[in-house]
């Protein structure tokens, strides 16, 4: 743009942090935000901040991320407060995730996400006692987890499935497809990540880890739509760990694209790696 003699505006920067931040990219995107302001006169905007808190927070630069929210010139918002979060919920620093839910809760008191995220990152450090103080206080607030669901539309018709759901006609068939996908993970290295499953249970958790919603809608995808052709899944909640790592692995077997659109972004699984470079 600017060997053309096209000046660059807010929208321009807005991109160029965005993808910084996706990319890792920590130096750039700091020259880039500096850029704005002394070379074009742009005034960062809030959305600005969020890329640049996002950029820090998917580094694993959470100090960095905290002291740059304090001293921005504007209150932030829930799209800044949310991005460190997410990757408070990644780099698992449950000190500042408190900080990040407190303010999002202020920001928007009922949504059931920020209660959720705060109740699995106990869950995952195995304080129950938290856990179990979080799901309390949802109930005290009246605040309701959204049910969990993915889908798929196979020649017109959309199939939805729930966590561990038996309702479909064709389910004994999804579970021995299923099987027979498991063994061939299981010679690819793959090892069941029992800690998503966030609950304290007698039950073996990885019988409910291998029921997760979006593997029973994959491998009812496998069954009935041709060879070599994508399969596109639609998700109202987080991918899983575990779920990504198993998608992941079953682009590799199958050959197959794999695109899931989950609450936040789309995932393109290809040849074994995933858009979001294992970060979302």
């Amino acid at each position: 743009m600017t060997q053309i003699g096209m000046k660059p505006n807010g929208v321009t920067f807005l991109g160029l942090l965005h993808a910084c931040s996706h990319m890792g990219l920590i130096s750039e995107g700091r020259r880039y935000f500096a850029s704005m302001t002394r070379d074009y006169a742009i005034i960062p905007q809030i959305e600005h901040y969020g890329c640049m808190v996002d950029l820090y927070s998917r580094a694993g630069l959470l100090q960095e991320a905290h002291k740059f929210i304090m001293n921005m010139p504007m209150m932030p918002n829930g799209i800044v407060w949310g991005a460190l979060l997410g990757g408070c919920r990644v780099h698992n620093n449950i000190e500042l995730v408190e900080e990040a839910i407190r303010h999002l809760l202020e920001l928007d008191p009922l949504n059931d996400g920020y209660y959720v995220v705060l109740s699995n990152i106990y869950a995952q450090a195995e304080q129950w006692e938290d856990t179990a103080r979080v799901r309390k206080l949802m109930r005290d607030e009246g605040v309701k987890k959204t049910p969990g669901w993915s889908s798929i539309t196979v020649d017109g018709a959309v199939h939805e499935f729930v966590v561990g759901d038996e309702t479909h006609p064709k389910t004994e068939e999804i579970f021995q497809r299923w099987e027979k996908l498991l063994e061939e993970m299981k010679l690819k290295g793959y090892v069941p990540d029992t800690s998503v499953v966030l609950l304290e249970m007698k039950d073996d958790k990885v019988i409910v880890l291998h029921r997760h919603r979006e593997k029973l809608a994959l491998v009812f995808g496998l069954m009935n739509t041709p060879p070599r052709t994508p399969i596109r899944i639609m998700k109202n909640l987080r991918v899983c760990k575990d779920c990504h790592a198993v998608l992941k692995l079953i682009s590799a077997i199958v050959n197959r694209e794999i695109v899931v659109r989950d609450w936040n972004r789309f995932h393109c699984f290809k040849i074994g790696s995933c858009s979001c470079r294992d970060y979302w």
